[in-house]
């Protein structure tokens, strides 16, 4: 039997680096937006970068890197030490009380793999699809949220290919959303790239947790047993392609849309949006009076009253929906698609985030992967605002960005940032694995606007 692909050399545990006496932190207790993700999964992404080459003095670049990771993690846990925990379940009969917190106290910390794979940069972003083995450079692939009981709430994996690197961030989902897990990872690159041990972060955590008026800080869960909230749904085998969209074909659409719906509203990710699901509506061949949806993950920090601050460490995102029939869809120009996202993000405001919240509290349930779309619906998730490739650990700036297992299903489209920036986008669509749709989806995108300058790499 052949050795699998990727190998773990070594794994070590990480322990946040305080300056003076270790303090004794109390529990991080979850609010509603937290608890709904306990059945979802880790949130899982990584960067490739090329092997630097080695000098006179330094024989092993990796094991040097290693090293300086392992500093960097503990510097940044003292900041972010829920990471270093673990979830905790506290119940009792009489009266009846069942609730989940962080316990940043008793746990061996974060995690650190080194692991190898006999695999070259170009083996990673040369197929047409994301190779499945990518799923391989990230710990936690198929764990839910809720086993941060006993499996480390972070872990962070560094894969040695032949000419590259691949450094694999594994977050539970509870502990953070995508807001709260690029600050962590952006404040671990600066302190990496920081010659003092007595590293200062530009940009603190805010730890405490928000709750709607009159509840928190514990929330008491309808449940007896975690059984009756965790599902865990193993995803039939999808492909999963990277399409790039340079920043002239994003300002062309956005021009465009803007020019169909006279105004100047619509964003470029929700032109590009539109766009896709104009497209993947078509692909899928979705009878005329079906209706589709088109969900995008919202940040509601800054919808919030009074709103959140930026730094807020933890859950604050919602999904938001458009609606539309398949044949009014596919009448329309996409433009009339953007406007109909952009009016759906438009009415999520600080009166919407109540209304749900307080909705949760009388009937809490948890998120389930793959079941929270239809069989005609598109999520879009994560944002290219985020700074992703501005996070380097000594190797220069990252060649591509990629996903592990976490949220895969059909339908799933995940935006990242281009790598020349400028407004460049790469977005991972996520599909069944079928020929047809491959062609498809792939003529759609490239052909659409045939004639125009938008530079589709398909």
């Amino acid at each position: 039997m052949s050795p699998p692909i990727v190998q773990t050399i070594s794994e070590c545990f990480i322990k946040p680096q305080y300056l003076s006496e270790k303090p004794s932190h109390p529990p991080v207790y979850l609010a509603p937006f937290d608890l709904s993700m306990l059945s979802m999964q880790y949130i899982q992404k990584g960067l490739l970068f090329t092997k630097p080459t080695p000098t006179n003095d330094q024989e092993n670049p990796v094991q040097t890197l290693l090293e300086k990771l392992k500093e960097s993690m503990s510097l940044t846990l003292a900041h972010f030490y829920p990471l270093a925990g673990r979830l905790a379940t506290y119940k009792q009969e009489n009266p009846c009380s069942y609730f989940v917190c962080i316990d940043c106290n008793d746990s061996p910390g974060a995690k650190l793999i080194h692991a190898t794979a006999d695999l070259t940069v170009a083996d990673i972003l040369s197929p047409i699809d994301v190779p499945v083995v990518v799923q391989s450079f990230f710990e936690h692939g198929r764990a839910v949220n809720h086993d941060g009981h006993a499996m480390s709430l972070l872990s962070i994996q560094v894969t040695e290919l032949i000419d590259g690197i691949f450094v694999g961030c594994s977050i539970n989902h509870v502990v953070a959303d995508g807001t709260s897990y690029w600050q962590f990872f952006e404040s671990l690159s600066n302190a990496f790239r920081a010659r003092e041990k007595s590293f200062e972060i530009s940009r603190p955590p805010v730890l405490t947790r928000w709750f709607p008026d009159g509840y928190g800080p514990i929330i008491d869960l309808p449940f007896s047993h975690h059984d009756e909230f965790i599902g865990r749904v193993q995803a039939p085998p999808n492909r999963a392609r990277i399409f790039h969209f340079s920043s002239e074909s994003v300002a062309e659409l956005k021009r465009k849309a803007n020019s169909e719906c006279k105004t100047v509203d619509i964003s470029s990710f929700q032109a590009v949006s539109a766009l896709i699901w104009r497209c993947v509506t078509r692909v899928r061949s979705v009878p005329r009076d079906q209706e589709t949806s088109c969900s995008m993950a919202a940040n509601n920090r800054t919808r919030m009253d009074p709103p959140l601050p930026d730094e807020y460490f933890g859950n604050s995102v919602q999904l938001v929906k458009g609606k539309a029939s398949a044949g009014e869809l596919l009448e329309h120009g996409f433009g009339w698609a953007a406007r109909r996202l952009h009016e759906a993000l438009a009415g999520h405001c600080a009166a919407a985030v109540r209304e749900y919240v307080e909705k949760w509290m009388e009937h809490p349930f948890m998120y389930v992967n793959g079941k929270f779309s239809g069989q005609f619906s598109l999520v879009m998730g994560w944002s290219t605002r985020f700074a992703m490739y501005e996070c380097e650990f000594g190797m220069g700036r990252a060649v591509a960005i990629r996903s592990g297992y976490d949220t895969r299903f059909d339908g799933k489209v995940t935006f990242y940032p281009g790598n020349e920036g400028g407004g460049s986008m790469d977005v991972e669509r996520q599909g069944k694995k079928k020929e047809k749709e491959k062609f498809l989806l792939s003529s759609h995108l490239g052909c659409i606007f045939k004639g125009d300058v938008l530079g589709f790499h398909v």
